[in-house]
């Protein structure tokens, strides 16, 4: 870890913020059609969506078990199964991501903090490098933004740095953390576009375009910086 002023711990969200999540979904329903058909492909998103408003996260695998309980006798699920597990995430990352982590890492600690299941969201994770990419420094939760002070016991620091495409956690944690908090928000993804979400929430900290930009552009807003501190 470089040597600054001010311990950071650096981290990053994955799903639509180092990955392009929403390109996988578009590749799991272009690939439900394909075996199923429309009204399987819709009947599994509908079944998808209702999972994710009880346990508030995506379930994946869950969505899955809950469609084959109305398909017993199908044994074309067990491919399903094949393609979430097997799906090449690493295809998936936005360019930069890996420059981004890489950078942050010369600057302090970087963390995966995710939310998730305890079975594909890891395994995504490492498909597609990124646990490698932190030295398996990941968190995963069911929501991240309650578990803060697990997050501060397992990796102290002075200052902290949030990367994530929604701001409703980015607001969450700020308005726990305060002044230990620089967010950043990444605009990728179909929540960082939504025109209710931008409304509802405060701006970040930092605001870019894409993750990439974090690989090169000027990191002034951490602390320390414009203090003789170099930010590689």
């Amino acid at each position: 870890m470089a040597d600054t002023a001010t311990k950071i711990v650096f981290l990053f969200d994955v799903d639509n913020t180092l990955l392009d999540n929403d390109a996988v979904q578009a590749d799991l329903s272009a690939h439900l059609q394909r075996e199923f058909g429309h009204a399987s492909r819709d009947r599994y998103w509908a079944l998808f969506e209702e999972l994710r408003a009880q346990l508030g996260y995506a379930d994946y695998l869950g969505a899955l078990q809950r469609y084959r309980l109305e398909n017993l006798d199908d044994p074309q699920l067990l491919r399903v199964s094949f393609f979430l597990v097997d799906y090449p995430f690493a295809d998936r990352l936005y360019p930069g991501a890996l420059a981004a982590l890489a950078r942050c890492a010369r600057l302090g600690t970087t963390v995966i903090l995710s939310d998730g299941d305890v079975v594909f969201q890891p395994r995504k994770v490492q498909r597609a490098g990124l646990w490698d990419a932190v030295h398996g420094r990941v968190l995963i939760y069911l929501h991240k933004e309650q578990m803060l002070e697990a997050v501060e016991r397992r990796f102290p620091a002075d200052h902290y740095v949030m990367v994530d495409d929604k701001l409703r956690i980015l607001a969450a944690m700020k308005q726990a953390w305060r002044e230990r908090l620089t967010t950043v928000f990444p605009r990728q993804g179909h929540y960082a576009l939504d025109a209710r979400e931008l409304q509802a929430y405060p701006p970040a900290d930092v605001t870019l375009a894409r993750i990439g930009e974090l690989a090169d552009c000027s990191l002034g807003w951490l602390p320390g910086a414009g203090h003789g501190q170099r930010l590689g």
